[in-house]
């Protein structure tokens, strides 16, 4: 009798969680949903940041970094004349210090005055920042219209527990500093010239310099970049991919030009590459080329590597897809690179800047957030990402100017120009 009751028991419990089951399954199905629907990308995940004390600053260029060692982003601001102001946002406090004016800051006399950063900003293993300093195209670019000419870009060392800034020198006299990247393990630093497109190793420890030659003409390619072992690339003239392997101090150059689209203007495929982002644990660099194609390096120690074509940036429809002009890249935690589409009047879509996702494993990519150009106009920086996943870009807005604009305002050109940091993070809403 006891087995004959335990069964009728065992059946009724069984028949209990029939009616249970779809219950747990909807609801099951109802979490899954909302948590789909709250992981979609809005404006709470993305913060614009000001710069404080700097009232006539109207740009930022690649000029941005994140230093790994005091967890803080820097930014290189300026008012494309005679003032570059240095920034450091503090990543744990979430606060952004004008730490000084770069020509105060390394006691520049008038002779040796700059006009703004335009490499990225790098470090080495103990957390010193290095960067290369510009003319300022307005008043260097081509002639070097200016009373006093121009002694040439410098590289520059800020030592951030001494609050230190040392000029290290000028690599190139009268030419500008367009790129600078640092060698981890050896601390050399890799730099580019402007306008002759120099390659330079440059080792600040014992201050010799070697000039590897000019590797391009016209429009000098912005962007340098290294590997985990300390090699860097860059694109020759034809936009072969360019490596500099410092095992034997020697440049190999690869056999095919980067991937392009047809038709794609030789003055978009001379200006190389625009943007990159890595991946340390594929040892993978993604890269944006001027020409809108989104590559995947596949790096290795020596060689060039496997170079992977991962489509257009943005599938358009009635324009080439050579044209979106994007200056940045990021990779986030979830495997996903962003990045925006817009700046010098070049926009896929009228006055309105695209941010975009692409996942480089199945190739798709999306529109997440449109901005318009009063909102947000340009973005620049490449590779930059903080312990916790936010990512980081260089940004301004551009307000066209009328008879009621304020002359306090600061002014590129004939249009109101505000730089503005940007915090995004895929994946946490930051507001």
């Amino acid at each position: 009798m006891k087995k004959i009751q335990m069964c009728k028991i065992g059946l009724k419990i069984q028949l209990r969680m029939l009616h249970i089951i779809p219950l747990i399954v909807l609801a099951l199905c109802f979490f899954l949903t909302a948590k789909s629907q709250s992981s979609k990308i809005t404006q709470d995940n993305i913060k614009f940041i000001s710069y404080p004390d700097f009232p006539s600053a109207n740009s930022t260029w690649g000029d941005i970094g994140y230093n790994p060692v005091n967890n803080a982003v820097y930014i290189g601001v300026t008012n494309h004349k005679n003032k570059i102001g240095f920034y450091e946002y503090g990543v744990a406090k979430d606060e952004m210090k004008l730490k000084g004016f770069i020509n105060d800051m390394a006691h520049l006399r008038d002779f040796q005055w700059q006009g703004k950063i335009h490499t990225k900003i790098t470090f080495d293993t103990q957390g010193n920042v290095y960067f290369g300093t510009d003319g300022g195209e307005s008043r260097e670019e081509y002639l070097m219209n200016h009373p006093h000419g121009y002694n040439g870009g410098i590289i520059m060392k800020w030592d951030p527990i001494e609050e230190q800034m040392t000029n290290l020198g000028v690599p190139m006299q009268y030419e500008s500093i367009k790129d600078v990247d640092v060698d981890l393990e050896t601390g050399k630093i890799y730099a580019i010239s402007y306008p002759q497109v120099h390659f330079i190793v440059f080792d600040p420890k014992t201050n010799e310099m070697e000039d590897l030659g000019r590797l391009g003409s016209g429009h000098v390619p912005r962007v340098i970049f290294t590997d985990k072992w300390g090699n860097c690339y860059y694109v020759d003239w034809r936009q072969r991919l360019v490596k500099y392997e410092k095992s034997t101090g020697k440049l190999v150059f690869a056999k095919e030009s980067l991937p392009a689209f047809e038709g794609t203007p030789g003055g978009f495929i001379i200006t190389g590459i625009t943007a990159y982002a890595k991946d340390s644990k594929s040892n993978t660099i993604y890269i944006v080329t001027y020409g809108a194609k989104m590559l995947a390096l596949h790096t290795q120690e020596e060689g060039i590597g496997e170079i992977e074509d991962l489509g257009a940036a943005y599938d358009l429809v009635d324009q080439p897809l050579w044209k979106p002009y994007i200056p940045n890249l990021n990779l986030g935690d979830n495997g996903k690179l962003y990045y925006v589409i817009g700046g010098h009047g070049n926009y896929v879509k009228d006055d309105t800047s695209i941010l975009m996702e692409l996942d480089p494993k199945t190739k798709q990519k999306k529109e997440v957030l449109d901005f318009p150009t009063i909102e947000l106009s340009e973005v620049t920086g490449s590779d930059i990402k903080d312990r916790q996943g936010n990512l980081y870009f260089a940004g301004r807005k551009i307000i066209p100017k009328d008879k009621n604009t304020l002359e306090s305002l600061p002014s590129l050109d004939d249009k109101v120009s505000i730089p503005f940091m940007i915090k995004f993070n895929p994946e946490k809403d930051l507001k």
